[in-house]
């Protein structure tokens, strides 16, 4: 009976499968993840480690969590993790893997290497100052020029990140270089990468500036903010059950968009005296999550 309700269980949950290797599932708790309905940020944020087990990403990347996520070491040859006293250096082995092979990159570049911010919480879901970075699939690269990678706890903590904005970010500053685009360049033609956010002035400055193969720059979207650093985000792993990937972005080098939010900045709209008042994003709760979150939470720790 007991495996009766777990399958039962299981198949109402997308990605949920009675032999899956990463979490087991207890059918009660599954049930239960429905109409639970704790606030998740604090929840998530009060574990400190990883559940035992392999990889696994459950929901999409801004309502989800992850199972058997690994660290991004503190230190390598060629990055440093930041601001780690956030505890947010969590991720799917790829992106760990992504983060340091772009780092490698950052050195032809001619940057000692990346400072690297958010990826994710040990065990994923809502983290504070981000609405994605849920299932440890995005990451945060500073675009600050790297000279050095001996940068002491201390350091991580109060360095100050660099804006690469001018004009409300319609145009770079004098400190965007052609490294800062050979950069993202590198993490865009990633096969694994589905998407880069960064400012708009910086998305025109590359689409002004690429005279060869422009396919990559479909993938590197604007977004507000992002002058500070580039958020990378990658696909669902090949087989990831439960996993949900976002919708491709749309066909062309999305250069005639970047123009628009640049134009935008520059002479805004007239504000639509009939949109409606915009709603106060609540927190999500246990209940808006994937059903497997809950045994993640409860998974005993690696």
């Amino acid at each position: 009976m007991r495996l009766a309700a777990l399958l039962t269980a299981c198949a109402l949950l997308a990605g949920c499968v009675a032999d899956d290797p990463v979490v087991r599932f207890d059918a009660a708790q599954t049930v239960q993840a429905t109409r639970d309905d704790r606030v998740a940020k604090p929840l998530f944020e009060a574990v400190t480690r990883p559940t035992e087990g392999g990889p696994a990403a459950f929901g999409g990347h801004s309502r989800g969590c992850a199972a058997g996520s690994v660290p991004l070491a503190e230190t390598g040859p060629t990055w440093q993790a930041m601001r780690l006293s956030r505890n947010r250096f969590w991720g799917h082995p790829q992106m760990v893997d992504m983060v340091q092979d772009l780092s490698r990159a950052a050195v032809r570049a001619g940057w000692a290497g990346l400072y690297v911010g958010d990826l994710s919480l040990p065990r994923g879901g809502p983290v504070s100052g981000h609405a994605s970075h849920q299932i440890g699939l995005d990451a945060d690269v500073w675009l600050y020029p790297v000279e050095r990678l001996n940068l002491t706890r201390a350091e991580r903590e109060s360095l100050s990140a660099v804006s690469m904005r001018r004009a409300s970010g319609a145009y770079v500053n004098d400190r965007w270089t052609q490294a800062h685009m050979q950069v993202v360049k590198a993490a865009a033609s990633d096969p694994r990468t589905t998407r880069i956010f960064i400012f708009p002035g910086a998305k025109v400055a590359m689409c002004d500036a690429e005279t060869g193969d422009r396919s990559w720059l479909r993938k590197v979207r604007p977004w507000y903010g992002h002058h500070y650093h580039m958020h990378i985000r990658i696909a669902c792993p090949r087989g990831a059950r439960g996993c949900v990937d976002q919708d491709p972005p749309p066909p062309g080098d999305g250069c005639a968009e970047a123009r628009q939010w640049q134009a935008n900045i520059l002479n805004p709209p007239p504000p639509d005296p009939n949109a409606p008042a915009p709603r106060p994003r609540r927190d999500l709760t246990m209940a808006d999550l994937p059903g497997q979150c809950a045994a993640v939470l409860a998974s005993p720790s690696r």
